[in-house]
């Protein structure tokens, strides 16, 4: 987690001598809460809100509520959604880890959520919002773009399936890029998948005033179904079209389908095997073995690459499989790298502490600490996405990032082909940061991917496939 905070006033977790906390009692003492607790100077405060965070996580796994209850007061005490790096982190933790104690009473948190309005509508903005203050979806857009540009090569009908279409900048420049291709524009048609109608309205106006200005043929066909409930075999798609398929942090949506039918088929666990059970670690052992090196699978779990795991992703297959039927010349997928879909919740918190840690710097680094665009983008998007990854279970846990290793062998599996990115695409990707001015992003190619980075921390992962027929 070295890449947590770098400058004055924010906190850092690569340095400050362990054995002070060692000394902290974690009671209350009489009189003042915490007193000693606001003479802590910024990177002790960062380094003992980790401290109570893995211990009250900790606590929660073991079932020890009133410890956990405990670390949870200190947290807010030190914790704040307006302050450093490691204030705001772990704010949106806490809260994580508060929602996933109210779970444990069914009545207490339905009446806590009862009247929470949770609107596709507001989380557009939000995400328009991401895509303004930090460069990694025009990145991820871009890229796409310029992969679909070369496969597209001299094709005369073009017909792309966005699997996630909300946002028109992407395709705008798309459309602009092929008007001034040597051989002339091709017919252009999107099919673009949006549960929200409004949305995929929005997107056919903006869409076809462009290829109406620039005199290309163009038809937007809106799909309004949740990714989960679609049919891809009764997509619109024509014989002699050059097909393209774009999913940018989309497809991992898809394995908590697989846990609901694995927990549907799977026979009811025993009392005491109901509370998940992990070692406490000292705080040493945690940043020596997780956030510095990074997860470590538990030895009872199947490694994050074997196919022992990918076995029961029944959804997720039968999705692949079905895109593989349409037969495209390129399928470009953007996901997080990260391992946020162990079934244990201290691996998914020190995932999560990494991945995020990383995402709250990147503003930090490039954004006022009283911006209110700011304070959205890290409640209404990380926030909850940290809230899903660690109060949730089953079903309701949609945000399952995983590692690109992981992906691939889910597509090899499906029939498809590793298609590399180009160095024209790096070479795009590299100039747009430059024409931004972002400062401490990475672009590293590997295997013929790209991996967007934070300093050196991959965040996303960019790769491109391709139909692959079995002989």
């Amino acid at each position: 987690m070295e890449a947590m905070v770098q400058e004055e006033g924010s906190s850092s977790v690569t340095s400050s001598p362990l054995q002070f906390f060692s000394l902290m009692s974690l009671s209350p003492g009489i009189g003042s809460p915490y007193p000693w607790l606001r003479e802590l100077k910024s990177e002790e405060r960062g380094l003992y809100l980790i401290h109570l965070l893995v211990g009250c996580a900790n606590n929660l796994a073991s079932g020890s509520m009133e410890n956990a209850d405990l670390g949870l007061s200190q947290i807010c005490h030190l914790a704040s959604p307006d302050g450093d790096t490691m204030q705001r982190i772990a704010a949106y933790f806490s809260e994580a880890l508060a929602n996933r104690m109210v779970k444990a009473w069914p009545g207490i948190n339905k009446a806590i959520n009862c009247t929470k309005i949770s609107s596709i509508a507001e989380e557009i903005p939000v995400q328009r919002l991401f895509f303004e203050l930090c460069p990694f979806l025009k990145l991820a857009y871009v890229i796409t773009n310029q992969a679909i540009l070369e496969a597209m090569e001299g094709e005369k009908m073009v017909h792309l399936i966005d699997l996630n279409s909300s946002e028109p900048a992407q395709w705008i420049n798309l459309i602009q890029a092929l008007c001034v291709r040597p051989e002339g524009p091709p017919h252009l048609r999107i099919t673009g998948i949006h549960e929200q109608k409004e949305v995929l309205e929005q997107m056919a106006l903006r869409l076809s005033e462009e290829a109406e200005r620039l005199d290309i043929p163009f038809q937007f066909n809106p799909i309004v179904s949740k990714l989960e409930n679609l049919d891809v075999e009764s997509l619109p798609v024509k014989t002699g079209e050059a097909l393209g398929i774009s999913s940018v942090l989309q497809l991992h949506s898809l394995l908590a389908s697989d846990e609901d039918i694995n927990r549907r088929n799977s026979p009811k666990p025993t009392s005491s095997q109901r509370v998940i059970q992990t070692n406490p670690r000292t705080f040493g052992e945690f940043l020596e073995k997780d956030a510095v090196t990074g997860y470590s699978p538990s030895i009872d779990s199947a490694s994050p690459s074997s196919p022992l795991t990918l076995t029961g992703s029944h959804k997720m297959a039968s999705f692949l499989n079905s895109l593989w039927g349409l037969s495209p010349k390129v399928m470009v997928v953007t996901e997080q790298e990260s391992n946020n879909n162990g079934s244990r919740l201290m691996e998914r918190i020190n995932e999560a502490l990494n991945f995020y840690a990383a995402l709250f710097d990147c503003l930090e680094s490039t954004v006022s600490r009283s911006s209110i665009e700011r304070q959205k983008v890290e409640k209404m998007l990380f926030g909850e996405e940290i809230k899903n990854i660690i109060a949730c279970e089953g079903g309701e846990r949609k945000k399952r990032h995983e590692r690109l290793d992981k992906w691939a062998m889910r597509f090899e599996l499906a029939g498809f082909g590793r298609l590399p990115l180009s160095y024209n695409g790096m070479l795009q990707a590299r100039r747009l940061l430059q024409s931004y001015g972002y400062d401490g992003y990475r672009i590293k190619e590997e295997n013929g991917c790209f991996f967007i980075c934070w300093q050196e921390q991959p965040l996303y992962s960019v790769s491109a496939w391709r139909f692959r027929r079995f002989d």
